[in-house]
């Protein structure tokens, strides 16, 4: 079964209105810039991939996933709340529907459409967009993994918290058959989160998940992020966000986190794979720091506020102080999503100040 086809040519409508000398939209060419920059093939090969779009003959044709893909990345970029929200302002957006190849007189898909697509996104597939954008950008000049900063920070539950006694009380009865189904004796379709929990920050209780991130120290580009739930500590995806940051053939050279991550097992795995150690010092039972290590830690902090940087702008421009959803599957998604998003403005950026510069050296 085919795709429904995109309008790459203009109709009289669309033409009517991008050519009146009057018109200017700041968003059309922001995203003109976007779609000009990225190499959106493998981007859809990837996506495309293991993709069934069904097989109702007298129905319509599905929407082709690389434009449900960029409905998403729409949502990222523009700071979208909700589904039916992000229907909307492509109903009501020029911009939005020729960067998405849609005429302006063709409705956006329906907000559901994009949940579902949503949800048959998986860790796979995005980990090879991010990888292929990336890669994409390392092309163009721009270096990348020369020193990555890891952190992690608590990112609030999206259900009201839940007393330790009644957190295990449900999830005990919604791990049986029974618990699986709604009232009505179907599967169960919305659900409070069970998969957060609680932890202490700062003698402060929060109830919730932990997001782990790797930020790269010369552009800001993710490089590697997870969710788990937020009693998990900080150290024990120090390896998987380390491991999971070589996204280029670029050698990682060096590795920047707090005081968090001291310890022997970490210094170790970083001397075993050749990578510098940059994790801060800190007072032990036995020594304090001497004045050469407190210096040590003042200049790694000088690196590492990137990924301080990243979870502020997350929590400002994108609520990522709170999950959006209630499991720890669907919430990945959503923050590799918002990876392939933020990673893609990072890159534009570092292209346009490479350009900048050759410009004044020349």
């Amino acid at each position: 079964m085919s795709f429904k086809k995109k309008s790459k040519q203009m109709t009289f409508a669309d033409l009517e209105v991008l050519h009146n000398p009057s018109f200017t939209n700041k968003r059309l060419k922001r995203l003109s810039e976007i779609q000009d920059s990225i190499d959106w093939e493998p981007i859809e090969k990837a996506l495309i991939e293991n993709y069934e779009p069904g097989c109702n003959k007298f129905g319509p044709s599905p929407y082709p996933p690389l434009m449900l893909f960029k409905c998403l990345l729409l949502q990222k970029w523009f700071r979208i709340d909700s589904d039916p929200e992000l229907e909307s302002q492509i109903n009501d957006s020029i911009a939005f529907k020729r960067f998405l190849e849609i005429s302006l007189d063709k409705p956006s898909p329906d907000h559901s459409t994009f949940s579902r697509f949503r949800g048959r996104l998986s860790k796979r597939q995005l980990g090879r967009i991010t990888q292929n954008v990336l890669n994409q950008f390392s092309q163009k000049g721009i270096t990348i993994n020369e020193g990555i900063a890891v952190d992690a920070r608590i990112v609030k539950s999206a259900s009201k918290p839940l007393s330790k006694k009644k957190l295990k009380t449900l999830q005990e009865e919604r791990s049986t058959p029974e618990g699986k189904l709604d009232k009505s004796g179907k599967p169960r379709k919305f659900s409070r989160d069970l998969e957060s929990n609680w932890t202490i920050k700062n003698k402060k209780a929060y109830y919730g998940l932990k997001e782990h991130a790797s930020i790269d120290t010369n552009h800001g580009f993710i490089l590697a992020t997870a969710l788990s739930q937020a009693s998990v500590q900080d150290t024990n995806y120090f390896q998987y966000c380390t491991i999971f940051s070589r996204q280029t053939p670029q050698k990682l050279k060096k590795v920047y986190t707090d005081k968090g991550y001291h310890g022997e097992q970490n210094r170790s795995f970083l001397s075993m794979n050749n990578f510098g150690d940059g994790i801060m010092r800190k007072n032990s039972t036995t020594a304090k720091l001497t004045e050469y290590e407190k210096d040590w830690n003042k200049d790694i902090s000088k690196v590492r506020y990137i990924v301080e940087q990243y979870f502020g702008i997350n929590h400002l421009h994108d609520r990522g102080q709170r999950a959006r959803f209630t499991t720890i599957a669907k919430n990945n998604i959503d923050i590799w999503l918002r990876q392939t998003a933020y990673n893609i403005g990072k890159g534009i950026k570092a292209i346009a100040k490479k350009n900048q510069e050759e410009v004044l050296q020349g």
